[in-house]
């Protein structure tokens, strides 16, 4: 068994046997010799070849270990199962289709280092210009509005796929499906402090996405106000200062 790495970079990954070797092998020349980590792969019950893929990346790559969902279980699923099986006490999650650098990870774990006063912290990716079809483009601006009216988060862009938090942390939330979007104001009601980090985006090169504008809206309005009701159930109350312990 090798030592406990740095960090865990969880991958979700559903019919992505086009895009998770070459993730695999950019991920490897960002973070080798700089950074002690390993990869955790989710399948999220996939048809196509990502399991060859992964079999196959296994012999190339041995910080990978990968686990799979028999039946698509949905991303935050695939997020939980992945931070579940992580070793590391910090966990990067990164999608699985290829349309984030891993080259920007050593910006999160730098803003991590100079940010964490306790060690409670996340660390968001703000893609600055996305590269998605104008119609995703629309919707997720729109969505982001609303969230950022109704949540007060902070962040200019919670449904970044590039995120860096402590795993233990991440476990202690409460889980929901779609959670994956509303980390930012879930963290905040933990008492996390919670910074934005610019990242490239990319334009997907094989496959296609599983969500499309009605999957987003809709679940996703009755997802705010859920995670609005969590805030004023788990708000913490504030501590003057000068009380001594």
């Amino acid at each position: 068994m090798r030592a406990v790495p740095d960090v865990s970079v969880v991958i979700p990954a559903r019919d992505e046997a086009d895009n998770i070797i070459p993730l695999l092998t950019n991920l490897s020349a960002a973070l080798e010799g700089s950074v002690d980590y390993e990869v955790v792969v989710v399948d999220d019950g996939s048809v196509d070849a990502t399991p060859d893929r992964l079999r196959e990346g296994a012999l190339e790559f041995p910080r990978l270990r990968s686990a799979r969902h028999r039946a698509p279980s949905g991303q935050s699923a695939s997020i939980w199962t992945g931070v579940r099986l992580a070793r590391a006490p910090w966990i990067v999650m990164l999608d699985g289709d290829g349309q984030y650098d891993p080259a920007d990870i050593p910006l999160l774990l730098r803003a991590r280092d100079a940010r964490r006063p306790n060690g409670l912290l996340l660390v968001c990716g703000d893609r600055g210009a996305r590269r998605d079809p104008w119609v995703r483009r629309v919707s997720s601006r729109i969505a982001n509005g609303l969230r950022r009216r109704i949540l007060r988060d902070g962040v200019p862009d919670a449904g970044c796929g590039l995120k860096l938090f402590p795993r233990e942390a991440f476990l202690a939330l409460p889980w929901f499906d779609h959670m994956h979007r509303f980390l930012p104001a879930l963290f905040r009601t933990s008492g996390a402090d919670v910074v934005s980090v610019p990242v490239k985006h990319r334009e997907r090169r094989h496959g296609r996405s599983h969500y499309g504008v009605h999957d987003r809206l809709w679940p996703g309005i009755a997802d705010v106000l859920g995670v609005l009701w969590l805030q004023r159930r788990g708000r913490r109350p504030e501590r003057e200062r000068g009380v001594s312990e």
